[in-house]
């Protein structure tokens, strides 16, 4: 039986590195998540540290739902950073 020809098998080459491009057109998304995180803290601490008497006197226990509502719309944006 006759034999096959030998392939020569060339040198490795390694691949072309790509420039990765990392802006994609978000930058408002971190400063805004971060300023939604410390409006929600300012706020359930300023209720705290005046008793209920700021930010506003007549919602009582609910300002700190809003001050939590603030952080969990920071969570909400960090979805969209990338």
């Amino acid at each position: 039986m006759p034999k096959s020809r030998l392939r020569k098998k060339s040198d490795y080459t390694p691949p072309a590195t790509a420039t990765v491009k990392i802006s994609s057109g978000r930058g408002w998304v971190a400063p805004l998540m971060l300023a939604l995180f410390l409006v929600g803290l300012v706020w359930i601490v300023t209720y705290y540290v005046t008793s209920g008497s700021w930010p506003v006197e007549s919602w009582h226990n609910w300002n700190i739902l809003v001050g939590f509502g603030f952080i969990a719309a920071g969570f909400g944006v960090s979805t969209q950073w990338k």
